[in-house]
């Protein structure tokens, strides 16, 4: 019996997996229903999938603050070059632009701490990823 449950599942995860997915990390397809242009991303955008014509830009502006800082934007995949971006003003704010330099897709991601590190407190460990993936069209 534990045998036939175990594979239903396995059979029903291996089915949700199947179709056109959002457009993550897998070079799936995405519709336009899907995928939205966003000139700008802030840290509420985290999980969104986002459309950018060749030629386009983006920019990221995360805020954070002095004890929970936003590590650097990463850009992993194809289709975006870094351009500036201006300065940064405030400590712990994470602010990046790009340009759409080519069809791909990338997965732009940041984090910080989830909790303020004061010294005389107690430790928290816990991490807040940010990441939206960037189809470029």
């Amino acid at each position: 019996m534990r045998r036939s449950i175990t594979g239903f599942a396995f059979a029903a995860l291996l089915l949700a997996g199947c179709g056109t997915g959002s457009g993550g990390d897998s070079g799936a397809t995405v519709s336009p229903s899907d995928c939205a242009a966003v000139p700008e991303l802030h840290a509420s955008d985290s999980g969104r999938t986002v459309c950018l014509a060749v030629g386009g830009t983006v920019r990221v502006a995360l805020d954070g603050t002095k004890s929970r800082p936003w590590r650097p934007v990463k850009a992993d995949g194809s289709g975006l070059e870094a351009v500036n971006s201006g300065f940064v003003l405030l400590p712990g704010d994470a602010n990046a632009s790009f340009r759409a330099a080519s069809e791909g897709h990338v997965r732009l991601s940041s984090s910080r701490p989830l909790c303020a590190t004061e010294s005389g407190r107690v430790a928290c460990q816990g991490i807040q990823e940010w990441w939206v993936t960037v189809v470029v069209k």
